[in-house]
């Protein structure tokens, strides 16, 4: 298949990946070769958010039922034209795939690395994020405490004067990103995280929660910050999930949160590249902040 100037061979592309969902007017089944021709199409929504980030892979090469690969060392074998950063680890380093081009990205999921985990740094400046994830995590499978969290979490960034784009994560909650200039390092960038989510709940002691262990959570909604540090990942936006149905992280727009019709695995492969055309994010991620202001903002709030 051609990517770009490259050929990238796609080895068994009727195997079956990934089980339908039984939704109607959807597949019974998705192949490598549905995952390929997917990857393809959204390539110019999904490489802006790829281009120069250090991966995790999630790879399935026998699809979600078969044994799951967290792959963060490029092998050998890889063609020489994929991107590597070789970057430190505690003890030593690790040399981490870069998908900068189309034909990276193709060469991916036919290694069955369908489902794609970014730093929120990119290789120019690894230990200084240039994104800050907030993960709305529910104590279920019921959307509605997460659409909830998401509005609470919009006004409240919204009078920190930070920019946010809310994101499907094809599994269960979503994701908040706040594009930032990249000047705070990690330690800085995740304990303004962590205060935002602490002023958040506190305000909302009934509904949200901050508290890491299940245990504890009390069936409230869990604001997950971890992500935000070093090597840490979060999903790529418009990557498939390995769940039945084939369903995508996808980026959306505040004003489709009152759909009632959304919730974490609306879009699939079947409609996630027609969502990725209207350009959700339209303007957010070119307005990246430094975190001072919306600190001194924040610790006025809370007196």
């Amino acid at each position: 298949m051609r990517a770009g100037r490259r050929t990238v061979e796609i080895h068994r592309p009727g195997k079956v990946l990934l089980p339908g969902d039984g939704a109607a007017g959807r597949p019974r089944e998705y192949t490598k070769g549905d995952l390929v021709d997917y990857y393809r199409a959204v390539a110019p929504f999904m490489l802006p958010h790829l281009r120069g980030r250090p991966l995790m892979l999630e790879r399935y090469p026998d699809g979600p039922d078969g044994p799951r690969f967290m792959q963060k060392n490029t092998p050998d074998h890889y063609p020489e034209w994929i991107t590597r950063v070789e970057v430190e680890k505690e003890g030593g380093t690790v040399c981490h795939t870069v998908c900068d081009d189309q034909a990276t990205l193709l060469y991916l999921v036919d290694q069955a690395a369908f489902t794609l985990h970014r730093w929120l740094s990119r290789t120019t400046a690894v230990d200084r994020p240039d994104r800050l994830v907030f993960d709305l995590d529910p104590p279920g499978d019921d959307f509605a405490p997460v659409r909830e969290a998401a509005f609470l979490l919009a006004e409240l960034l919204g009078e920190l004067r930070l920019p946010c784009a809310p994101m499907t994560t094809g599994s269960r909650g979503v994701h908040v990103v706040v594009p930032l200039n990249g000047r705070q390092d990690f330690d800085e960038v995740r304990e303004f995280a962590h205060d935002v989510a602490g002023f958040l709940a506190a305000a909302h002691p009934g509904r949200l929660t901050t508290a890491a262990r299940k245990k504890d959570r009390g069936g409230r909604l869990y604001l997950d910050v971890q992500r935000n540090a070093y090597a840490q990942t979060a999903v790529v936006p418009f990557t498939v999930r390995a769940r039945p149905g084939a369903p995508v992280a996808a980026p959306f727009a505040w004003s489709q949160l009152d759909d009632p019709e959304l919730h974490a695995r609306r879009w699939t492969v079947t409609d996630a590249v027609e969502q990725a055309r209207t350009d959700p994010w339209a303007g957010i991620m070119s307005r990246p902040r430094a975190l001072g202001p919306a600190r001194r903002r924040l610790n006025a709030l809370r007196g």
